[in-house]
């Protein structure tokens, strides 16, 4: 891919090379490798990303989380990254991991002691992102090994984010890391119309246009 590559870019360059559909969330796209061993995650828009990215390696030692191979940014606001493949877990089991961790159980520690120190960045970084604890249990599944392993357990507060005034998006993030904001594809909560997306559009331009120059 070119350094420039937006999420289409990447989603083309992996099905060329022999990737495939394999699910798709609010946020973005999954795509399976070819020998089955990893998947890619392709967002147009995610300002959690790094974050995301962050906590997978800085919890890489205590292996509860996805192993991950590759994590770029892509323009426009975009997130590539290409983990390890996982399968889901019958939901008891994912609940009393998810409880584990809210508890702090002993075997998981070291894990929340990552997920906060993490947040506290976001926080501090990115306030307006409202990155949240994710205690949805399809977010637990279990790697090749046998392991369990928590995929997302930080995401963005979404419907705040997309619900707040074009003239505070525009002044919190920069045109180009937002330019494919309407294209995420908000598969689990939508469908969002192409109505609803075009006005979003709309609001933004307008809001861009009415921002002071620097």
């Amino acid at each position: 891919m070119q350094r420039d590559a937006d999420h289409r870019d990447a989603e083309q360059a992996l099905r060329k090379a022999g990737w495939t559909a394999c699910g798709a969330g609010d946020w973005a796209i999954a795509l399976r490798s070819p020998d089955g061993t990893a998947v890619a995650r392709i967002s147009p828009f995610d300002p959690a990303g790094p974050y995301t990215a962050a906590l997978y390696r800085e919890a890489a030692h205590t292996r509860q989380v996805p192993e991950l191979f590759a994590h770029r940014r892509l323009t426009g606001g975009g997130d590539l990254q290409i983990m390890e493949w996982l399968q889901p877990v019958p939901e008891r089991e994912a609940v009393a991991f998810l409880a584990a961790i809210a508890r702090r159980d002993p075997e998981v520690a070291e894990l929340v002691d990552a997920v906060r120190r993490v947040h506290e960045r976001a926080q501090s970084e990115l306030p307006w992102l409202g990155l949240k604890f994710d205690d949805n249990p399809e977010n637990v599944m279990r790697a090749a090994d046998g392991r369990l392993v928590a995929a997302d357990l930080l995401g963005p507060d979404g419907p705040k984010l997309y619900a707040a005034d074009p003239d505070l998006i525009v002044a919190w993030i920069p045109e180009d890391e937002r330019r494919f904001m309407t294209e995420i594809p908000l598969t689990a909560t939508g469908p969002w119309t192409p109505e609803v997306r075009e006005a979003m559009r709309a609001g933004l331009a307008a809001a861009d246009a009415r921002k002071p120059s620097a």
